[in-house]
């Protein structure tokens, strides 16, 4: 069994089983991806600022709902179907923001990985931007039938995307690009401005 002291290497070396002894003990974050540890980065003063500009405002909003929002420590869990933890596909990942409506499900007697939830934001960065598009949407969308709205914020640039779930399960892509324009989050009766959102944030100068 893995320690936190043991090198992170070999793609497809961990099973979940491994990687939540490891992450346990471990005093920095990782995530998992198909039997790979991945340490995860530290954030920019910019990305802190987004992140803590949506958990106040979304926070408010959720006020006396059946929803709540929790911040970057909190595990979700996209795939993995007992008593299948043994394998080595699917992933953990910590989301920036995730909301999540009724009662909190678990994975295991620890309550620390998030089995439904309903909104998952990520306020994207230079390395991960690309991966938060891609297969770490495509993880979401195929293992969490609970997910009704995943959102992508920019923080070098006024930009949010946002993906919903259809009925028939496909999803439609919208994208707000001014301070002046707000998104509304249906599934959790949420709307946020962009402005607001963006709250101290001062963007590069286009060249």
């Amino acid at each position: 069994m893995p320690t936190p002291k043991r090198k992170i290497s070999k793609k497809g070396e961990f099973t979940l089983e491994e990687y939540l002894e490891f992450e346990r003990a471990a005093e920095t974050r990782h995530e998992f991806f198909d039997g790979e540890i991945r340490q995860m980065a530290g954030e920019s003063g910019e990305h802190a600022d987004i992140s803590s500009n949506l958990i106040r405002l979304i926070g408010n909003s959720l006020y006396d709902t059946n929803c709540r929002v929790r911040a970057k420590d909190t595990k979700v869990r996209s795939g993995f179907m007992p008593p299948k933890s043994s394998l080595k596909k699917g992933m953990i990942s910590y989301p920036d923001l995730v909301v999540i409506c009724g009662e909190p499900e678990y994975h295991d007697k620890h309550r620390d990985v998030v089995l439904n939830p309903r909104v998952i934001i990520e306020v994207l960065s230079e390395s991960t931007a690309e991966f938060d598009r891609t297969d770490r949407f495509h993880r979401y969308q195929i293992c969490n039938p609970t997910l009704t709205d995943y959102v992508l914020v920019s923080q070098d640039k006024c930009l949010v995307e946002h993906f919903i779930k259809q009925e028939d399960g496909t999803w439609k892509y919208f994208y707000f690009n001014s301070l002046d324009s707000q998104l509304t989050i249906d599934s959790i009766n949420c709307t946020l401005r962009l402005a607001d959102v963006f709250y101290l944030i001062k963007f590069p100068k286009s060249k």
